[in-house]
């Protein structure tokens, strides 16, 4: 039937780029950040967002997307295959000679078909990603557009740049003659590469000129001469479509729809008889200037996208324009349909989405250049539109925008919990600068209000000095009858460490999260603001289940980058609200590389301190009154912190080494552990002996360490400064009281500046302390745990690949601990392989595996246990205060970067994290 005209505006055609009082303004709108409302000047509370942009270092020419994958061809002849679910870069197959044009999938997206320049059509499994088939025709059709698959008739169709359409029946495909492997593509004279140049002298062919299916393997079919429609248009064949519904014969039956640089449409009949073979039904005329580039179908509907900037709207019922909508400026060279909107793109970059009244409600900048592919799918029940274009991305959109929460409550999907995120990265929420402490306010009340949302009872505790908030909820669990409800708090912080970024040294805006290749990147995000939602949301989803069968009470704190400043107080003031405890868990650390989950069960203690020594006498010129006979304040100062240490870095504290407790078998064993996984990754490490050294030097040993120097006066090298400070600091293990230590470092300071017989002055102030931690690996929290990690990262031993690219480079050994010679430490960044994130965001490398580590029966079928070098200051006391065992669960990698530029956090960090936290929250209370 012809559609009422009640259904479409008066006009036959729309000019939506170039009037400005439509909906969508030509002004050029600039995406800024992941998961934010993308700029655009549409008032629709559903405006596309930016979920996540995976980069390349290619042009993104094919997309096709599955309930599982996203599949890219680019112009590099690749077929990129990342995951929906970490959004990382799965494989990367060298698919084709030349550029990918076409990627489609079968109905039951099983098969993935490709085509390219090369003239060849592969069809590879979409679970193991072999190639099964390789398809070429007898003829020289140069490059293939286009191709379908008919599941119904299991036969192929190409379209190609030599006008021609052509099929292969692939039931056929062991009855028909085995092709003469001389006749394949890679062996054919090309016209343009073959010919001869200046001097007689011809292109050389690439290495793999012997054929690719040779690389990657896959059975050669050859089109028969007689399965080929010469001439399907006057012009190349750019896209086709299948479809059914449109023969009153033959409803079911499915019709070939091709569009053609003639500017043509036509419908094709498929003779079920006759191997799939073609017969013209209709011909949709066009101009035969503006060439038919892309093509989507929404039921009898057919939307065509032109040269120039048009979109023309079919109704194939009647074979009829119905509309013509100047979408764009230029070529409109990607339409998609979906949840009733369509969705252009094109030669400007930007994309539009439109209404079934053909109204733009959205226009926004989707890439920095030219896009030219795009598809529209559903996850986890999320409409998104995937588009891919020159500037070497693809960009995930989620076009449903910010949908109504469910009446139960707020949505705790993933999705979720990424915008979620996102939010609160957007609050400076920076504890140390005091400008910034109406953002603190405002980051910990929407952090409040999102726990009020999942149904918890909450408060704001304050601080002394009006320092920032502690955010208090509690989670009332149901508990099985004649069973005591148990309790457990998480403890995290919202605050965050400053990140400056005015000499562009991150990637993106720290206070903007962006997601690339599988990462969230923002100040915050690992530390330690993502995995605080990742546990909230965890307990959210047992409460919608209404499986949570604990209480579980959450403390997070704002001044934790501070030394957690008022918060034993807040927290005793309060210790009756809070209630009893039995198991404390935070989640404020990384692993030990990128790649192995681990636990940490000991932190080392810490206390800071300045060193002041100051003269009577203003600052001096040591020209005019340097002398033997003046007490120099930096000299004292130096000479003073020179008897604090000895050679190796030993300290000289009176009986600071005395309380360490001896190395017992069962953390021996997990030195053991740990050193073996990360040599077997990566041998550059050295000798797993030194390498274990080093970590129990780093872990289980104190340390001191003089931070900085600080002096009065300009900075000139003639002046005599008046005051002299140091800050420094002792790293505490346990069984050191920090208190004995504090106060045996103000004696012997003391004394020993006394024994300088100087006329200066010492002041020595203790700036900060926390006490060390060590947890107990075999309790009931720690080994739940374990569990619950096995469980959702698998075994060590499944053979996990790194997600850090190991990069093809000259060895360099680290030197720790060779004959003759003082160890060099193993630092974090070594484990980490050093990550440089800016090149790791530019593209998405596929990591260079280390051995699987199945084939080493001999390594543990659990997370790696760690203890760490750094210090939390509340963990010891939550212990202390409520007379409760405590766990800590890194959740981000050795690469996180927390504290530095380009903080991130992998998105399958904290989706398993997240899943982690569930299981816990689940089975720790029935113990």
């Amino acid at each position: 039937m012809i559609p009422t005209r009640s259904r479409y505006p008066s006009s036959s055609t729309d000019d939506l780029d170039g009037n400005t009082d439509s909906k969508c303004s030509t002004q050029e709108s600039i995406i800024s950040a992941s998961r934010g409302r993308t700029p655009n000047l549409s008032t629709n509370e559903a405006a596309p967002t930016l979920f996540h942009r995976v980069r390349h270092d290619k042009t993104i020419l094919a997309l096709a997307v599955s309930g599982q994958h996203i599949f890219a061809g680019t112009e590099g002849g690749e077929i990129l295959v990342w995951s929906l679910e970490a959004l990382q870069l799965k494989t990367k197959i060298q698919a084709h000679r030349r550029s990918v044009l076409s990627l489609s999938l079968s109905k039951d997206q099983k098969l993935l078909f490709s085509s390219a320049g090369d003239a060849i059509v592969h069809v590879w499994c979409t679970e193991t990603l072999e190639c099964l088939y390789n398809i070429y025709s007898t003829y020289d059709v140069g490059d293939v557009f286009c191709v379908v698959y008919s599941s119904v008739l299991q036969t192929v169709y190409c379209g190609a740049q030599n006008t021609s359409i052509q099929w292969y029946d692939l039931k056929q495909k062991d009855t028909r003659p085995a092709p003469d492997p001389k006749a394949h593509p890679s062996y054919r004279y090309n016209r343009f590469f073959d010919s001869k140049g200046p001097g007689g002298v011809s292109t050389p062919r690439p290495v793999s000129s012997d054929g690719v299916s040779q690389m990657h393997g896959g059975r050669d079919l050859e089109i028969d001469k007689e399965y080929i429609k010469q001439y399907a248009h006057y012009g190349y064949v750019y896209c086709m479509l299948l479809s059914n519904g449109l023969l009153k014969n033959g409803p079911d039956d499915e019709v070939l729809i091709s569009g053609g640089g003639d500017g043509t449409i036509k419908l094709w009949s498929l003779d079920a008889d006759n191997v799939g073979a073609l017969l013209e039904l209709d011909e949709l005329p066009g101009d035969g200037n503006k060439s038919v580039l892309t093509m989507a179908l929404d039921g009898t509907f057919l939307y065509s996208g032109l040269l120039e900037g048009e979109v023309n709207v079919w109704d194939l019922d009647t074979r009829q324009q119905v509309r013509s909508v100047k979408a764009h400026l230029d070529d409109v060279l990607s339409i998609s349909v979906g949840g009733g909107f369509i969705f252009s793109a094109g030669a400007t970059g930007n994309a539009k989405k439109f209404n079934n009244k053909y109204e733009c409600i959205d226009r926004w900048r989707a890439h920095e250049g030219i896009v030219l592919a795009s598809a529209v799918a559903a996850y986890n029940d999320r409409r998104i539109y995937v588009t891919g274009g020159n500037d070497h991305c693809v960009a995930i959109w989620d076009v449903d925008g910010y949908a109504p929460e469910p009446s139960g409550g707020i949505s705790n999907s993933n999705e979720q919990m990424i915008n979620s995120l996102s939010k609160l990265i957007s609050y400076k929420t920076v504890s140390s600068d005091p400008s910034l402490a109406e953002e603190c306010r405002r980051g910990a009340t929407f952090l409040r209000n999102l726990f009020k949302r999942f149904g918890a009872t909450t408060d704001m505790f304050n601080t002394d000095d009006q320092r920032n908030p502690i955010v208090y909820a509690k989670f009332k669990g149901v508990s099985a009858k004649k069973r005591q409800t148990k309790r457990i708090l998480f403890y995290g912080h919202y605050d965050v460490i400053a990140a400056d970024n005015d000499q562009a040294k991150w990637i993106v805006d720290p206070f903007s999260m962006e997601g690339i290749n599988g990462y969230l990147y923002g100040r915050g995000v690992s530390d330690n603001k993502g995995p605080v939602l990742a546990a909230l949301y965890a307990v959210g989803e047992l409460v919608s289940e209404q499986s949570l069968d604990a209480d579980i009470i959450f403390l997070i704190e704002g001044e934790e980058e501070c030394g957690s400043r008022g918060f034993e107080e807040a927290i005793k003031r309060n210790k009756e609200m809070i209630g009893d405890v039995d198991w404390i868990l935070l989640a404020n650390s990384y692993w030990i590389d990128d790649e192995v989950p681990c636990l940490t069960y000991g932190l080392r203690g810490v206390v800071h301190a300045t060193v002041r020594i100051e003269s009577e006498h203003p600052d001096l010129h040591s020209g005019v009154d340097g002398s033997g006979l003046m007490d120099e304040p930096l000299k004292d100062l130096v000479m003073l912190l020179s008897t604090l240490t000895g050679p190796h870095g030993r300290v000289d504290i009176p009986g600071f080494y005395k309380p360490i407790l001896p190395l017992t078998e069962p953390e021996e064993a997990r030195y053991a552990a740990i050193t073996k996984i990360l040599i077997r990754r990566n041998p550059d490490l050295g000798d797993s002996e030194a390498l274990m050294m080093s970590l129990q030097r780093r872990w289980r040993e104190p340390s001191l360490t003089i931070h900085r120097f600080h002096v009065s006066g300009p900075e000139n090298s003639t002046i005599i400064p008046r005051l002299a400070r140091a800050a420094l600091s002792i790293r505490l293990v346990p069984n050191q009281d920090t208190a004995k230590i504090q106060e045996a470092l103000v004696t012997l300071l003391e004394k020993n500046f006394e024994s300088l017989e100087s006329k200066n002055s010492l002041v020595i102030s203790i700036d900060h302390r926390a006490d060390p931690w060590l947890g107990d690996p075999d309790n009931e929290i720690f080994q739940t745990l374990e569990k619950a990690i096995m469980d959702v990262w698998g075994p060590v031993g499944e053979g996990r690949r790194s997600s850090m690219p190991l990069l093809d480079t000259p060895s360099k050994k680290i030197r720790n601990g060779s004959a003759g010679s003082k160890a060099s430490p193993t630092t974090s960044s070594a484990l980490s392989n050093g990550s440089d994130h800016t090149s790791m965001a530019a593209t998405s490398p596929v990591a260079k595996s280390s051995p699987p580590l199945e084939q080493h029966p001999d390594l543990p079928q659990k997370p790696l246990y760690i203890r760490e070098g750094g210090s939390i200051p509340a963990i010891r006391f939550l212990e202390k205060e409520f007379n409760a065992p405590a766990a800590h669960l890194p959740c981000g990698q050795a690469s996180d970067s927390a504290h530095l530029d380009n903080e991130r956090i992998r998105v399958l960090n904290l989706y398993n994290s997240r899943e982690i936290f569930k299981r816990l929250f689940r089975e720790l209370p029935k113990k």
